[in-house]
Formats: structure tokens, sequence, C-alpha cells
């Protein structure tokens, strides 16, 4: 091993804290090391009082995030990464003016940014972001000449993590603007950006300078002598690390889920052989500054968790789903290892710059270290508490528990900087004649000013908003609708809600997806943040123009989640109140556009749910069915209407239904006058030469086949290409009961599929079905037909549920709600049986399968049956059983 050549303070002291470098102690450099601290303290204060404020304003959890990471963290960065490559490369000091000028341009955006995106001003949004970026691209600029004709010396690399840092900084601002400009596009493709700004900005932009840092923090922290390996090893570091992130953020950004992968293990090799030279450097050493060293150590470990959990969660789901399990591992990045780096980092290195002398340095480390192991007790306890799945109060306690613990280390922090405050500015007096203190505090309370100016511009919304919908509800007497709103998928359904003027509108706001979202309505009422599930009504009283509605969470309105109340002209039918128990407004084709289905519309005038009974087998062993392959057009979402091609005029087909050993002669018909078609009976057994052969237009063929097993089996057309002719619904069931099938009180057939809008077999809906990227997924050919209307029964009796998986490329894993299934039959045998002590609540099945379940409902109510795949469920193949006493 050989001794430091120069510790973070550029003494060369490898026992410890050295004397701070005279090119350092000019009062000017620490007064400016003074006031930029000043608002790191501020700002982490901020993001505690917006922490404390999150049931309030909704906002508040956003804004703390934001004040925490581009705030305090930031100009952390800045301050540090300056001072530590001037220190590492014998360089010249900036020119102050300088320094300053870059550091108060990035606390400038930042407070831009905040009012920005929260107050939906695009044009402010984007000035702020070019601002951070400029002044990001100024500090890199810095770190490159800094490197031109310096000496150098061994940790000379360590300055390249500052410089690739702050690249990522770089694409992180311009991420976070796409996202809040609307220009992330669909769900998909913001979950992409969403997730590629997360990782840029935590492992590159924070991630990149710690891990540098530490090499030389680390051994001067401990007061012993850095291993030979460094050097060598914080090469390999950066390599694995900034390669692996460039890999990660580019594949996330472009919806490429294994490239992401794949760069993210580079990430996780690097951060892991860095923290192995770490743990090889304090073997056998007591630490010098223990506080500072069980906090940088603590947040390391987190830093290790969260990435590896990271990396597994992304290769377990795709980008849309993973968002939920990354989410949940953002408290341990933020509070694990950033704040915990930044609380120890701050409580070794403040008293070595702020201090005057040796002993003013041991009283202001004393003081910085007070009741050091309970705090940090504190704050890792809190940490597990909020990351591990534990029921909500658990989460809730881990969060005080963490915040209780930065607010302690900023009443120590606070005297600190006061403390050299007065001392500095004494000195600055003297040596200037005039007081510096107005802007020393004038900083950080113009800081504070701003962001506290959000809070309280927007912490009444919710209040104000209901009063003046009661002050309007009983304005007038014109008919009461409610419409049921979903939220989900970065999208409101439904998109447009057309009512007559004059009418009372009444919101049901219900969130379904795993993101908290919420509903603003216009110069109206809002619904606090909803977590998945929660449901709020929104009154908005007589509605006599048009309004639109949002999610106020940053940047979801630019990316579609907004809503169109529309007033249409007219007179309502009498005067006499009613309410529509869930849906109102109506949505063509051409209404949704990008922004998807709306399954909270009416279905169009007359329309009919397709009866799922199914009626017992026939009499007689041989059965002649005619079917007509032809082109028609059928209602296959709520006032969306396609032309599909189909088997009897309906997609699905009609459901055949035999015993074993039945005949089925199946004539079928090809009227279509575009194409020729065939059928596949997957019921039979015979060569498919003849029987399964493409007919022309007009020709018919008769297939004929025994059905020698029992089971729930799937026909589709046999003509290639299959994926287009299954996808566009020429696809069926049938139905071969097994023998000695007990008798129920009600027998249901749901044959589940994807459905695929556009016209049958253009670029786009080809490219849709390759892709697997349904516009939703459905029971019976028609998206939220069920839910509409219902299937009925009574309390205590006992139904069947065939159920066929079509695809063409999903399968589907089919539960009901509030029932337990003691009978499942799957491909031919028997799983479960009444009178066995297990159950079931899931019948799975690939496609091309088929099966069924049994259930007895127990009491009245409403039993929803879904694909337990929720993003199938929330996007059409879901229903209702309706069971009355």
């Amino acid at each position: 091993m050989t001794s430091i050549a120069n510790g973070p303070t550029g003494t060369g002291d490898a026992s410890g804290p050295g004397r701070y470098p005279s090119r350092f102690r000019a009062s000017g450099v620490k007064a400016r090391h003074l006031r930029a601290h000043v608002l790191v303290v501020g700002w982490l204060g901020l993001a505690l009082l917006a922490v404390a404020a999150q049931e309030a304003l909704p906002v508040a959890h956003w804004l703390a995030v934001h004040m925490f990471l581009l705030g305090a963290v930031t100009t952390a960065i800045f301050i540090w990464s300056e001072h530590f490559a001037v220190a590492l490369l014998h360089a010249k000091i900036p020119d102050e003016r300088w320094s300053t000028a870059r550091l108060a341009t990035a606390n400038l955006a930042v407070a831009g940014l905040l009012i920005g995106v929260w107050k939906a001003t695009p044009v402010l949004t984007a000035v702020s972001a070019a601002l951070l970026v400029a002044a990001a691209t100024a500090h890199l600029v810095t770190l490159v000449r800094l490197g031109r004709g310096a000496l150098g010396g061994r940790l000379k690399p360590i300055v390249s993590y500052y410089q690739a840092a702050t690249a990522a900084l770089i694409a992180g601002a311009i991420l976070g603007w796409l996202m809040a400009g609307g220009g992330a596009g669909g769900p998909d493709r913001y979950a992409g950006l969403r997730l590629a700004h997360i990782h840029v900005t935590l492992l590159g932009w924070i991630g990149l300078p710690v891990l540098g840092t530490l090499f030389m923090l680390w051994p001067t922290v401990l007061g012993v002598r850095m291993k030979d390996r460094t050097t060598k090893v914080s090469r390999w570091v950066l390599w694995l690390t900034g390669s692996g992130l460039l890999v990660a953020v580019s594949a996330l950004a472009l919806g490429w889920r294994w490239p992401a992968v794949a760069g993210l293990a580079l990430y996780v090799e690097g951060a892991a052989l860095a923290v192995h030279l770490l743990v090889r450097t304090v073997r056998g050493n007591r630490p010098v500054a223990a506080a500072a060293a069980w906090m940088l150590a603590a947040a390391t470990c987190w830093l290790l968790i969260a990435v590896a959990a990271d990396l597994a969660w992304l290769a377990a789901r795709p980008l849309a789903k993973a968002q939920a399990e990354i989410d949940a591992l953002l408290p341990v990045l933020l509070v694990g290892f950033v704040a915990q780096i930044l609380i120890g980092a701050l409580t070794y290195l403040l008293p070595v710059v702020l201090s005057s002398g040796p002993k003013d340095r041991a009283a202001v480390r004393a003081l910085l270290e007070r009741g050091w192991l309970p705090r940090l007790v504190t704050l890792n306890a809190g940490i597990a508490l909020a990351a591990l799945p534990l029921p909500g109060p658990a989460a809730t306690t881990g969060v005080l528990l963490a915040a209780l613990a930065g607010a302690a280390f900023l009443a120590l922090a606070v005297p600190v900087l006061v403390r050299s405050g007065r001392g500095l500015l004494h000195d600055a007096d003297h040596a200037a004649g005039v007081s510096r203190r107005p802007a020393l505090w004038g900083t950080a309370a113009g800081a504070a000013l701003t962001v506290l100016a959000v809070l309280v511009a927007n912490s009444g919304g919710d209040t104000s908003g209901e009063a003046s919908a009661a002050g309007t509800a009983g304005a007038g007497s014109g008919t009461t609708r409610t419409v049921a709103v979903t939220l989900a998928d970065m999208r409101i359904r439904p998109a447009r809600i057309e009512v007559t003027a004059g009418t009372v509108l009444r919101l049901k706001v219900t969130n379904t997806d795993a993101q908290r979202h919420d509903l603003k309505v216009e110069d109206g009422p809002a619904t606090p943040m909803l977590a998945n599930g929660d449901t709020r009504v929104l009154d908005l009283g007589q509605v006599t123009e048009n309004r639109e509605a949002w999610c106020t969470l940053p940047g979801h309105k630019a990316a579609g989640m907004t809503m169109d109340i529309v007033v249409k002209g007219g007179d309502t039918a009498g005067d006499t109140a009613t309410d529509s128990g869930g849906h109102e407004g109506h949505a063509s084709a051409a209404d949704n556009g990008d922004a998807g289905l709306d399954l909270a519309a009416d279905y169009s005038t007359g329309w009919q749910s397709r009866d799922a009974g199914l009626a017992p087998a026939l009499g007689g062993t041989v059965h002649k069915v005619e079917l007509h392959a032809a082109h028609t057009t059928v209602e296959v979402a709520p006032g969306v209407k396609q032309q599909m091609w189909t088997f009897g005029g309906t997609a699905p087909g009609p459901t055949l239904r035999g015993k074993v050993g039945d005949v089925f002669e199946i004539t079928l018909v090809n009227d279509d006058h575009g194409m020729g078609h065939g059928i596949d009976f997957h019921a039979g057994s015979l060569a498919p030469d003849k029987p399964m052969r493409t007919i022309q237009p007009g020709e018919r063929l008769v297939y004929r086949f025994r059905a020698e097993k029992a089971g729930a089996w799937l026909y589709h057309c046999s003509t290639k290409p299959m994926l287009q002719h299954i996808g566009n619904g020429m696809y069926g069931a049938v139905v071969i009961d097994p023998p000695g099938l007990a008798k129920v009180d009600h027998e249901y057939v749901l044959v589940s599929s994807e459905l695929y809008l556009g016209t049958p077999g253009s670029t786009a809906q080809v490219t849709k079905m390759r892709q697997n990227t349904p516009d939703a997924w459905v029971f019976n050919g028609m998206a939220n037909q069920y839910a509409k209307e219902p299937l009925k029964v009574k309390a205590g009796e006992r139904a069947r549920f065939w159920v066929v998986a079509a695809g063409p490329s999903d399968g589907i894993a089919f539960h009901i709600v509030g029932t337990v299934f003691d009978t499942v039959y799957k491909e031919g045998a028997y799983l479960l049986e009444p009178g066995e002590a297990g159950g079931a609540q899931v019948l799975d099945m690939a496609p091309a399968q088929g099966g069924f379940v049994e259930t007895t409902f127990p009491e009245a109510g409403h039993y929803a049956f879904v694909d337990h795949d929720m993003r199938h469920a929330e996007a059409g193949a879901h229903g209702m059983v309706e069971v009355s006493d």
C-alpha cells in the first residue's frame, strides 16, 4: 500500500483529516461553500416539509423528490465535484464568479422546473430545462478544462466520474422535459422514458460521482492508506458502470427491455467491484470518523440492494409492469442511498471545510456527530419498513422514522452553518467594509419562498373546488347523470363525456392503475391522490359550458391523462333526476384515436350482449351445422364497430356441443368475395389435407369428424396467415361433455381472445398482431360487455364456466373475485373435484387450451370475473356475475 497522494482536503495525510490546504482557506472560497451549503440544507428542509404535506397536497410527493434530488443533491454535487477535481488534479481554483453563476443558474432552473411542471406551463418548463442543461454543460466544460495542463495524480481518473455524471444530468433533464412536455407518447413509451429518466438520474448523475468519490473519501474517513489497486479498479468500475448505464438508459428510452437488463447487469457488476475494494480497505481498521464511515457504508449497501432488485424486476417483467416494482425501490435509493450518502459526506466534510483550525474542527465534528448511532439506526430501520412489502401502517411508520432522522441532522447542521456564517461575515466586513449577511440569507430565503409559494398557492385547491361544486349543485333542476371514470394506463376513460346543458353531473372516479393518480376538473372540484382501487365521487353541479379534466401529477396531463366534458345544446327530456348508474358519454372508433378504447362509454342503441349461456347437448349422435364464412361488421367495444371475418356472422362463431362419440358434420360455405377460408376443429382427429383445405369464394366443403375425447376445444380458420384470420374473429368453441358430467344450475361459455382494431389485413393492424399489442382483450368477442350486462344467478346456485383461450397469442388466467373453485377441469382431465380438501382460484390456459370450473355463489352481491393478467382485465377482459337472493 502507498500513502494517499491527495485526500479530499488535499493534505496527503493518510492518518486522518489533516489541515485544510492553504489555497482553499481563503475566506472568499469558504464563504462560497457556506452559501452553497445553506442552499443544500434549505432544499433538504423544504423536501421534508413537502413530505409532511403529501396528504393535503397530492403533488407534494413529486415536489419532495425533486426538491431533494434537483435542489439539495444537485447543489451538493456541483460544489463538491468541482472542489474534488481541483484537489485531485492539483489544478487552479476556478474563478469564483463563474462558479457562483453556474450554481445560481442551476438553482434558478430547478425553481422554474418545479413551478413549470406543477402548473403545466410548457414555456416555463422548457426554458427552465434549457437553463439546467446550460448550467450542467458549463459545469462539464469546467471539469474538462481543469484537467488540461494540470499536474494530476493517482486519483485523476476519478474526475472522469464527475464528467460522466454531468453528461447524465444533461440526459436526465432532456428526458424529464420530454415527459413533462408530452413528448413521451403513449403509456408504453411513457413507461420507458420514465424508467430511463429515473435510472440516468439516480444511477448516473448521483451514483457515478458517489462511487468515484468513495475511492478517495473512504480511506480518508477510515484514516488508512489507499490500496495499490485503487487507480486500476476505479478505471474498471467507471467503464462497467458508465457503459452499462449508457446501454440501459438508451434501451429503456427505446422500450427495449433485454438490452436494458444487460446494461444494468454491467452497472451492478461495476458497483459490486467497487464495494469489494471498499470492503478490503476496511478490514482490520478502526475508522477515524466512525459516524461518517457507518453512514457511507450503510448507503453503499442500500445502493447494491436497490440495483440488484432493480435488475431482477426489469428481467422478470415488461417495462410497463416493472414500473410499479421499481417505484417501490425509490425509497431505498432516495433515502437509503442518496440522503444517507449526503448526510455521511457532510458530517465528515463540513468540519473540514468550514472550521478555522484543529480545535474548531473537533468542536464542529462533535456537534454534527451528536446522537449519530440512534440516528443511523432510526434512518435505516425506517428505510427497511418503507421498502419491505409490509402493511400500510408499517410503511407510514418507516417514512416517519426516516424523516425524523433527516430532521435531526438538519437541526444539527443549521447551527453549524449559522456559526460559520457569522465568523466568515465578520472577517469579510473587516476586509471589505460591507456586510454580506443579506446576500447570504437572501439566497436561501429566495429558494424557500419560491417553493413555498408553489405549496401555498395550491394547498387549498380541493376544498375550494368542492365548495364551488356544492354551490352550483342545487342551482337548477336538470337531469342528474353519474359517469364512471377510470384512471389507468396513463389514460382517463371515458376520454370524452357529452351532456346536455344544465345537466347535474357527478363523476365516480376510480383508479385501477398501479400508479397513484388524481382527477382535477377545470374550475371545479378535484379528488385527493387515489391509490389502486380507491374511488371518489365529484359533484360538478349543473354543467353549462365545456370543461377539461386531468391528472395533476407532473407530466401526466401532457402524456395524455385528460378528459373533455362537452356541453351539447338542446333540452333534457323533462326534469326528472336520473342516475345513470355509472356510464355516460359515447366514443366511436374515430373518437378514440391514440387514447385507446373508452370502455366506460355506452354501447350503440339496440345493442345486446352475446348470450353466454350454454344449452345442453342436443339429442342424437349426429350434429349437422352449416357455417358461412363472411365479412361482418359487428360492435366489438362500447360504441366501436369493426369489420370482422366471421363464421356464422359472429365473432366468435357459434358454440357447438355434443358428447363423446358424437359425429359432427360441418358444411363450410365461403361467402367472402375477397379471399379463401378453411376450418380446423381441434376436437377431431383426422388427416388435415382435405377437410382443412382452403376453399375459394363461392365454394363449400363438408368437414366430418367424430368426437372421441371430452374437453373444451377450439376451432378456427385454417387458412394462412392464421394469425390474421384468428385475430380478425374466425374462431369458436366446441364443448364435448365428459362422461357422467353432473348437472348444475347454470352453464356459461366464455371464449377469450385479443381484439385488434383497424382495417383487417392492413399493415397497421398486422404490425399490432405481430408485436402482440392488441387494443383490448375480450370475452366472447366484445370488450366489457358483461360488465354492462352481467350474468345473473341466485345465491346458493351452482354454476359451471367453460373457458376456451382462442388467442391468437395470449392465454388466460380465469378468476372470479369472491369465490373459490371446487372443480377444475382442464384439457380433458379433472385437476380438482368436489369433496377434495383443496380449492382453486384460477383456471390458467395457454392459447388454444380449454376447460371449465365450477363454484357456488355463497350470498347476494356482485362477483367480477376477470383474466387475472391485469393488463388484460383492465383492457376489456372482465365482466360481472350478479347474484340475487
